[in-house]
């Protein structure tokens, strides 16, 4: 058995043997596929013979990286698709019709923010939006028509955790799906499964694609729901079992919306989970170097980085994540001028609106990402003035503290 997560991804066999014996899983980029006779297309139509017929519904490439990420994550079915935000989108159609409400975390990545108050409502789906660490107020808010709790592992750029193990089992209590976006926390540190998630989704476009090379999202069902218990998927429940919510996905949304994952962008996913536990490693000792380093700069008014010991959520990033809360971080200076200056005369981090890149990232969320909000809606978001967001890479960690040190000045 192998325990290392970089083994097991390096040692993960194809579907199918290549008939070269290549090591690499080579990038099926054919449109349309053969088969041997009429009988067996129409066999694969009826769902009796498995095959890859058309690339928007399947492919090989695309099939191993899915191959991979269920043996990794321990899933029950996984599926690949064209962002996070794709993967956000079909989960929520998929679960959710007119008239049914989902409750959420309130700090969350703009975009999902967005779907959620503009494009769901627009289709008769609410979001009852409150704050999962405080799990007293969440009960309150389920009814009849509630359909998911949904949270983010680490919120961002807020870095507020919830108690996983504790939501959970108020979820079961109710027979309600419980989603986490899990984009900040890759697999090589977080187990959805083991601590009771039925349903992961994640932007694979951040720490997976192995340093922002492509964008894609994952959906990752875990098998520890039981579909009969959502409306909306009950009647795949009875034809397809525990298979139910990815094959409503694959027959519907995944296919009739065109949100499938290509090839090309499968074979980055796949080379970059063969280095994701080694980055991720790497991206921590930075953060952990550079979160003592504010601690002790008299400039820095306020560091936030839930690895680092005595910070509010440390507890649960070592319960939840083995202590390794993603890289991102956030640091306060005097002012948003300050703040300003800073960022321009930086040299090694880039000014830029990613995360999980192998490049360190930074950007002033209060002018940028939450620009549109209003003063009221910053500041009950804990978005400040003077607050800058790093997304930290590999680079040296001395190379990114002289960078600071000079920027600061």
């Amino acid at each position: 058995m192998m325990k290392s997560f970089t083994t097991r991804s390096l040692n993960i066999p194809f579907p199918k043997k290549d008939p070269h014996n290549a090591l690499a899983m080579p990038i099926y980029e054919s449109v349309a596929f053969d088969f041997a006779s009429a009988e067996d297309i129409a066999a694969n139509f009826r769902g009796e013979l498995p095959a890859h017929v058309y690339s928007r519904t399947s492919n090989p490439t695309v099939e191993y990286f899915e191959a991979k990420m269920k043996a990794l994550t321990g899933a029950h079915q996984v599926l690949a698709l064209t962002s996070g935000m794709a993967a956000i989108s079909a989960t929520m159609l998929a679960i959710c019709k007119q008239g049914d409400n989902i409750i959420s975390g309130k700090n969350l990545f703009g975009h999902t923010l967005s779907l959620f108050e503009q494009s769901l409502s627009a289709y008769g789906i609410e979001t009852r939006f409150i704050d999962t660490t405080k799990l007293e107020l969440i009960e309150p808010l389920i009814d009849k028509n509630t359909r998911a709790i949904y949270f983010e592992t680490v919120t961002n750029p807020q870095l507020e955790i919830s108690d996983i193990s504790q939501i959970a089992e108020l979820a079961n209590n109710h027979d309600i799906l419980l989603i986490v976006d899990s984009t900040i926390t890759p697999p090589s540190v977080f187990s959805s499964k083991a601590l009771g998630i039925h349903v992961e989704v994640m932007s694979t476009t951040k720490f997976i694609s192995g340093g922002a090379t492509s964008f894609g999202g994952m959906i990752i069902d875990n098998g520890i729901y039981d579909w009969n218990k959502n409306p909306n998927c009950k009647a795949f429940a009875q034809k397809f079992g525990k298979d139910a919510f990815i094959a409503r996905l694959r027959k519907n949304y995944y296919r009739n919306f065109g949100m499938p994952m290509t090839a090309h962008t499968a074979n980055y996913m796949i080379a970059g989970l063969d280095i994701l536990e080694l980055r991720v490693e790497r991206c921590y000792q930075n953060c952990m170097k550079l979160g003592e380093y504010f601690q002790q700069n008299p400039k820095v008014t306020r560091v936030d980085y839930p690895g680092l010991k005595g910070t509010a959520y440390y507890d649960l990033a070592v319960k939840q994540f083995n202590g390794i809360p993603g890289s991102v971080m956030t640091f306060d200076l005097g002012s948003q001028e300050e703040c300003f200056r800073f960022m321009n005369r930086l040299q090694i981090i880039r000014r830029a609106t990613n995360l999980n890149d192998n490049k360190s990232l930074i950007i002033h969320p209060y002018s940028t990402i939450y620009h549109e909000f209003t003063e009221a809606d910053r500041q009950e978001m804990g978005i400040r003035p003077t607050m800058m967001r790093l997304s930290v890479g590999i680079e040296g960690a001395e190379d990114l503290i002289a960078d600071i040190e000079q920027a600061l000045g």
